[in-house]
């Protein structure tokens, strides 16, 4: 076909498509264009060598906004339920926390009586290694004894304590 020379309009009538469109395909194909008397773009051009298949229209702008707002809403609910997740975890996390500081403390006062035991028993030991023969010298006052018997008490009590953590 012959070389026609059409205004983007024109072309985009030819076409099928709107003249933004075809001026857009006229730039995209460089195509060679002139001014008009009255000052229009006239585009030269071979519309048989032109292969333009415009895209479809998208469907109504209506469809479109209710079905962004659809997922906007499918969206919003899933936000919903992963906060009310988290908020378990949450909840869970602050109790397990709470149960490891029970258990922090209970375990060093587990281990503060179980050194105040072994101290003590030390102590028991090494006054009966001292003095722990038949013929040890107690004082006039039944010092010695009564010393032993009170390292022993300490013993047992701590023993007790030891027991019931």
């Amino acid at each position: 076909m012959p070389m026609e020379t059409l205004t983007y309009a024109a072309l985009g009538a030819r076409l099928g498509i709107s003249a933004a469109a075809a001026r857009s395909l006229a730039k995209r194909l460089r195509l060679p264009f002139s001014l008009s008397d009255d000052g229009r773009a006239l585009v030269s051009v071979d519309p048989a060598e032109i292969r333009h298949t415009p895209r479809p229209r998208s469907g109504s702008k209506a469809g479109a906004v209710g079905q962004l707002a659809a997922q906007v809403a499918a969206l919003q609910a899933e936000i919903t339920r992963l906060e009310a997740m988290a908020t378990g975890h949450r909840a869970d996390f602050e109790r397990e926390r709470e149960r490891a500081d029970r258990l922090m403390v209970e375990l060093l006062q587990a281990n503060a009586e179980a050194m105040a035991a072994r101290e003590a028993k030390a102590r028991l030991e090494g006054s009966l290694r001292a003095g722990g023969g038949a013929g040890q010298v107690i004082d006039s006052r039944g010092q010695g004894a009564r010393r032993l018997g009170n390292l022993a008490a300490e013993l047992v009590a701590a023993d007790r304590k030891a027991r019931k953590s």
